[in-house]
């Protein structure tokens, strides 16, 4: 007998779940949560959504992923409480990215360490807190996570436009610590795999120090949701390079779209097609996930 099919979740179009049921532990890599009891920073000029974790949940229901990692947003400038508060709401099938200043001192990296945050974001897209992000920044912090014992296994994570990856290269190659480019890069479709930002991933990825966000493909998209098919060629171009280095996320609650717009169960149809087989696509969700967050394997 069919499964019933669940209400409306907050932030996500549609009713329908994904294609294809997805495997135990499939983890969504990529996902906020803005809750009201956290006052946004001074330098936000956007009054945030309603997206607690109990929305999520529905949201998990909805798809079938049970293990997931809470990126603070820019909303919240340096201040991790909101996404540390639902690190300790959803357990241990949660982890964090957080977000520091480059003066973030060791003890504060190992009280992060202690709720489960395993990587920082370094973002040279969003209006940040502190103003500019510079190379000398993303250099500063990456060193610190790489001297600083207590975070053993974390990870840098860069969210830049495509030729602001082209510039970094340099300094992306020279990271001391693993790597993890946000939402596909923002490569524009129209490009694809020829794009030049593209064959900078490649390289990256090339050199095994580096992992790939399947994440955010509206961004970029021109193509209707939510096949966006105007995004296969990119995300079969990726998987084909290093389908052992890529994780799969939801962006929820996709604060760069119109509200409600984006179909998430969409998101996961189209990481199907991306993946061109079960075997991949469980790896990208599960096995991959596991190894670059610290999340135990299945037994």
């Amino acid at each position: 007998m069919d499964q019933p099919l669940p209400g409306a979740v907050p932030h996500s179009a549609g009713l329908n779940q994904p294609l294809r049921a997805l495997p135990p532990l499939a983890c969504d890599s990529h996902m906020h949560i803005f809750d009201a009891r956290f006052a946004p920073s001074p330098h936000w000029p956007r009054t945030p959504p309603h997206a607690p974790v109990a929305a999520y949940r529905q949201l998990q229901q909805r798809l079938g992923t049970s293990r997931t990692v809470v990126v603070t947003p820019s909303t919240y400038g340096t201040d991790n409480a909101c996404a540390l508060d639902a690190l300790d709401a959803l357990g241990d099938s949660a982890r964090g990215v957080a977000v520091v200043g480059h003066a973030v001192s060791d003890v504060e990296l190992s009280r992060l360490a202690a709720r489960r945050v395993c990587g920082l974001r370094v973002n040279f897209v969003s209006l940040q807190s502190w103003g500019t992000t510079t190379p000398a920044m993303l250099s500063t912090l990456a060193d610190k996570v790489a001297r600083h014992t207590d975070c053993g296994g974390w990870h840098i994570q860069v969210f830049a436009h495509p030729e602001q990856i082209v510039a970094l290269e340099p300094v992306l190659q020279a990271l001391p610590v693993p790597l993890v480019i946000d939402h596909l890069g923002r490569i524009d479709p129209a490009q694809g795999p020829s794009a030049d930002a593209y064959g900078v991933l490649r390289r990256l990825l090339d050199g095994g120090n580096t992992w790939v966000k399947l994440s955010g493909a509206y961004m970029r998209s021109t193509a209707q949701g939510p096949s966006y098919a105007d995004m296969l060629p990119l995300g079969r171009a990726l998987v084909q390079a290093a389908p052992g280095r890529l994780v799969w996320g939801s962006d929820w609650p996709h604060t760069t779209e119109a509200p409600g717009s984006v179909n998430d169960a969409g998101l996961l149809d189209l990481l199907r097609a991306w993946a061109g087989s079960d075997a991949v696509m469980d790896g990208i969700l599960v096995d991959n996930p596991a190894r670059l967050y610290g999340f135990a394997t299945a037994s």
